[in-house]
């Protein structure tokens, strides 16, 4: 899996995407696939998630000449990692948190129960 960065001559965006390369076992040749992950912001060159668009095939000579992977782009993705890990943490936390909070509104309601029928 590598970080490919593409820029479009057009609009002058550049965007980072995800590639994933394979060998197809029909035509045993190899391919690739991409994922859109963002654009670059040029201010602070952050990546920018954009909204999901289907996946595109390339070949692998389009990609041989897109490949641009350096110690940037890991960082970038490292970053997002620890990022989504910080956020699952704390989502895990509230969950235990509500859990803890609804076994004890079942015991007083139990016990609100028990006294009700005395």
């Amino acid at each position: 899996m590598a970080i490919i960065k593409q820029l479009n001559k057009k609009t002058g965006i550049t965007y980072v995407y995800e590639s994933h390369s394979f060998r197809d076992k029909t035509t045993k040749k190899p391919r690739s696939t991409r994922k859109l992950i963002g654009r670059i912001d040029d201010a602070t060159g952050e990546i920018i998630p954009t909204r999901k668009k289907r996946n595109i095939n390339t070949t692998a000579s389009e990609d041989a000449n897109n490949i641009t992977t350096n110690k940037d782009d890991a960082a970038v993705s490292l970053d997002i990692v620890k990022e989504k890990d910080a956020i699952i943490t704390e989502q895990r936390r509230q969950i235990s948190s509500l859990l803890k909070e609804k076994e004890e509104l079942a015991k007083e309601l139990e016990h609100l129960a028990a006294r009700l029928h005395q």
